[in-house]
């Protein structure tokens, strides 16, 4: 991984949120990448039950200021930025106080889910592509973890099909087990034909469940890494009927060749 430079986009990261399957790979891979010589990137949205203090998170002046068209409404963008001390690596926050201030990730203190976790997951996703751009960060591979990323290859592939930063990016989802119940908002389409995403990309989004989401992310990939081995039947039989390089489910005690193997041999290929 030698100098190649890896975007890792993810909807939780440990040490900022509890450990689980998505928070822990998110952060194990790139250590690993890290570990291994490439130059990586990595965003997650700045929840609100982030300890900013603790994780000592302060705003990038110089990257924050644009607004998001989010369903005609403009809504700020704001760029904060830590570091993970011990591996020395800087993770990028997105952040705006209407989407990201309330004290919890997903869901309410009674479990339910936010009725706006669709423009949240657009908002992310589009917060991460403007702020690249600012950097003007080419990456080799964007490899993304976690649902409300998901929408991420859908608006790389089609709203963004033409920025050339992106020309040669290889998009990566890992696919876990663990969503969420119920369906997101039912206009999320109408959200996304929005941005001028033409109907037939996201006619799957129509009822907008977690399998679903993460079939309109795996159709927009270009390799795919299965990060759980109990994946929803009607997910996971998508995923085979794609024509595309898939790694199987590797234990965490040994993913690490596994997807430096992966990376460089079906991805970079």
């Amino acid at each position: 991984m030698n100098g190649k430079k890896i975007l890792f986009v993810s909807s939780e990261l440990v040490p900022y949120l509890p450990e689980n399957e998505v928070s822990l790979m998110s952060y194990e891979t790139p250590r690993m990448v890290n570990s291994n010589g490439g130059q990586i990137r990595i965003f997650m949205p700045r929840f609100g039950n982030i300890n900013e203090r603790r994780h000592q998170l302060h705003e990038v002046i110089r990257l924050s200021g644009m607004n998001l068209v989010i369903n005609d409404m403009d809504m700020p963008l704001i760029i904060k930025v830590a570091s993970i001390p011990r591996e020395r690596i800087q993770v990028y926050f997105i952040d705006n106080d209407e989407y990201f201030k309330r004290k919890a990730t997903f869901t309410d203190e009674d479990g339910k889910s936010f009725p706006d976790n669709d423009e949240r997951a657009i908002f992310f996703a589009k917060g991460v592509v403007e702020t690249v751009k600012k950097l003007n960060w080419s990456p080799d591979i964007i490899h993304v973890h976690g649902w409300m990323a998901s929408l991420l290859p859908l608006y790389l592939k089609k709203f963004y099909a033409d920025e050339p930063l992106f020309g040669e990016s290889k998009i990566v989802m890992s696919v876990y087990g663990e969503g969420f119940e119920g369906s997101l908002d039912a206009s999320l389409v109408d959200k996304i034909a929005f941005d001028g995403i033409e109907e037939e990309s996201v006619k799957g989004l129509k009822d907008p469940t977690y399998n679903n989401l993460l079939k309109v992310a795996v159709d927009n990939s270009d390799a795919i890494i299965l990060a759980a081995d109990d994946l929803p039947k009607d997910l996971a039989d998508h995923i085979s009927n794609l024509n595309k390089p898939v790694l199987p489910y590797v234990a965490l005690h040994e993913f690490e060749e596994a997807y430096m193997n992966f990376y460089n041999t079906e991805v970079l290929k």
